[in-house]
């Protein structure tokens, strides 16, 4: 097992699937920091050194990936909300946000649109 930024990954897996595992961290970006370290693009985790695991989780350490990136998304939810714009308010009531049909296909929007409110799903 290899761990990076405290996940455990199988020895098997790719890294640039490991590294798109982290919320925040797309496919071009994986690529990005792979080519800075020089590992192939089908490289697995256990075929790379632990000097190089060990600079993936200082690099990875100083990104905004995971709870940060979250929190980001959130608070640009809210300020939107908060200032009342026509994107605030669809993400209030649940519907389609970039202009997506509502006469039939909602029922996807409505469930990513939801808020959590004292651990019930709720739509506001």
């Amino acid at each position: 097992m290899v761990v990076i930024m405290g996940v455990n990954f199988h020895e098997m897996k790719l890294v640039r699937k490991a590294l798109e595992s982290f919320y925040g961290l797309g496919p071009q970006l994986a690529a990005r920091i792979m080519a800075k370290y020089t590992i192939h693009p089908r490289a697995k985790l256990g075929t790379v050194t632990p000097k190089t695991i060990t600079s993936l989780t200082a690099e990875l350490s100083t990104m905004t990936i995971e709870n940060d990136a979250r929190k980001i998304v959130q608070d640009n939810i809210k300020r939107l909300r908060d200032m009342g714009t026509y994107r605030g308010r669809r993400h209030a009531m649940g519907l389609p946000v970039r202009g997506q049909r509502t006469r039939t296909q909602i029922e996807t929007a409505k469930k990513l649109n939801q808020l959590e409110r004292g651990g019930h799903n709720s739509k506001i």
